[in-house]
């Protein structure tokens, strides 16, 4: 008989991929999906023959359910389906009542089923079981023809040893692996656009996510900072809770433009962030900075620049960006919804303080001769007094 619960398949996609580790990286996505849904009370969530199963209280609306499933890194596709006993007639006419609802609702004509037989003692092969299911549904409902071609529907059957599943619908996810199976990185997090996409990108591949923020208050608002504690709330809706460092850069931009050339500014300040976000990840077992820049998207992002701002650290430094169009960032970013609000017109540390001809071909050998001109440990110190530390968690708006 049908089951009381609402039923979802989980698949896992390259997680399948990881032969002896397999297991090891399942058991990771399954705490990570039910760390996901532990707002709803009565989840269950477990692993059986490759596939993870998850089973909610019919009060739970299916499609917000689903939706949280789909926001673990890891999750390849998601299916609502129909749970039934393992015997032929019971999955007919699941089948069937199952079409029998979804025909007016997607204003289906043709259909065709597709059976896989997971459970091999099962006593027919996979097309017989298509056909007899076909048959059970063609029975129940007037009007639907086969069409194995380019039907209106796929129906979905999956045999297995205790149960069977119904289903029309794999829902895709994002993909990628757990969170937590591939270190620590700390992400420096403006409010633009490209940074909160960037720490999502390196999120996907299974690494915990830490940020730093620059600003140059009072000169920069603290409604700037808010915008990028928001957008850390958006990115924690993928991460769970994010830690965000912010640090003022106000007294070492003030000291670059006293002691050296003007098109150095940005270069010069960009070197300070990296030497600042390396002391804060090595405070925070961070493995690797991240940032967000792509090649030649604006004067700093030049080979020569981002070669005069990396050589400035000895952390491994993650660039997901670096070959992306700015448009394909922007439909991301939109995907994952941080778009609308790094939009925000809000100033940043590095907007202020903008040289009108920034330089574009930076020599490292001169931009080293300018950094000797300022005290640069006791800039560094005394920004990192500065420094104020804030958990951030998941935006539930």
């Amino acid at each position: 008989m049908a089951d009381t619960k609402s039923t979802f398949i989980v698949r896992t996609g390259e997680v399948a991929l990881k032969g002896m580790n397999k297991p090891y990286f399942e058991k990771k996505l399954l705490t990570r999906i039910r760390t996901a849904l532990k707002q709803y009370d009565g989840i269950e969530a477990y692993r059986s023959e490759g596939l993870i199963f998850v089973k909610a209280p019919e009060q739970y609306p299916v499609r917000e359910v689903e939706q949280e499933i789909l926001r673990v890194f890891g999750v390849a596709s998601v299916s609502h389906a129909v749970e039934v006993s393992s015997e032929l007639e019971e999955i007919g006419r699941a089948a069937a009542e199952y079409m029998k609802k979804l025909i007016p609702e997607r204003r289906i004509r043709t259909f065709k089923v597709e059976a896989k037989r997971a459970d091999k003692t099962f006593p027919l092969q996979s097309p017989q079981i298509a056909r007899e299911i076909g048959a059970y549904v063609l029975r129940a409902n007037d009007g639907l023809r086969v069409n194995v071609h380019d039907p209106d529907c796929v129906l979905f059957v999956n045999v297995r040893r205790e149960h069977s599943y119904v289903f029309a619908d794999k829902v895709k996810g994002f993909g990628g692996l757990p969170l937590g199976t591939n270190g620590k990185g700390l992400i420096l997090l403006s409010g633009g656009i490209d940074s909160p996409v960037a720490a999502w990108m390196m999120a996907k591949r299974g690494m915990m996510i830490e940020a730093v923020h620059f600003h140059s208050y009072p000169y920069t608002s603290e409604r700037a900072r808010e915008k990028v504690y928001e957008l850390t709330g958006i990115l924690a809706g993928y991460c769970g809770r994010i830690r965000v460092h912010s640090i003022n850069l106000l007294e070492i931009q003030q000291a670059i433009g006293e002691h050296c050339p003007e098109e150095q500014m940005t270069i010069l300040s960009r070197r300070f962030m990296m030497m600042l976000a390396e002391r804060v990840a090595r405070s925070h077992d961070c493995d690797m900075l991240i940032t967000g820049e792509s090649i030649g998207q604006v004067a700093s992002q030049t080979v020569h620049g981002l070669v005069a701002t990396d050589n400035a650290v000895q952390m491994p430094v993650m660039l997901p960006l670096i070959a992306m169009d700015k448009v394909d960032i922007m439909d991301l970013a939109q995907k994952i919804g941080t778009y609308e609000k790094s939009i925000e017109p809000y100033e940043d540390c590095c907007t202020v303080f903008l040289p009108k001809h920034p330089a574009t071909r930076p020599v490292l050998a001169r931009i080293l001769e300018s950094e000797a001109l300022l005290d640069k440990e006791q800039l560094i110190a005394s920004a990192l007094e500065t420094l104020e530390t804030v958990g951030i968690d998941p935006d539930k708006n």
